[in-house]
């Protein structure tokens, strides 16, 4: 089963890292939509539908804490998995982006094998045996 995901980042070379990473994970993409902020990623879900979203949490215009809150706050998208690929160090901060309901996060730098078992486990379907892609020796982004 290939996943339609949504990758909301400030930075549009952060995306495209993301995108580059989640191919070479050999995690199964369907469509692929991208979004600036999480005003924009809440625009472009309208009508669309997602598996999964990966998030930073700090943009502009509408953050990462208030995309969730207003995400998770109203159907019908209130039940998609949420993950954020942060910088964010703050435990505190980190424990509160799960209260509010995010499935799970990830530290920037990241690897492949790092993102692939992640979502893998978030989207029900870690399996040791997993067909992986080979990331090269020391790729981290």
């Amino acid at each position: 089963m290939s996943y339609n995901i949504l990758v909301v980042d400030d930075s549009k070379s952060m995306r495209m890292v993301i995108r580059k990473t989640l191919e070479i994970s050999g995690f199964r993409i369907g469509d692929y939509l991208e979004a600036s902020n999480g005003r924009e990623a809440l625009d472009l879900m309208e009508g669309k539908w997602i598996d999964l979203i990966l998030s930073d949490i700090h943009m502009p215009v509408m953050d990462g804490f208030e995309f969730i809150k207003s995400l998770k706050g109203k159907a019908p998208n209130c039940d998609i998995p949420v993950v954020f690929i942060t910088t964010e160090g703050n435990k505190d901060r980190l424990q509160d982006l799960m209260d509010c309901g995010a499935s799970g996060y990830i530290r920037k730098p990241f690897r492949p094998e790092e993102i692939f078992a992640l979502l893998s486990q978030v989207m029900g379907e870690f399996d040791d045996n997993a067909p992986m892609g080979k990331s090269p020796e020391g790729c981290d982004f």
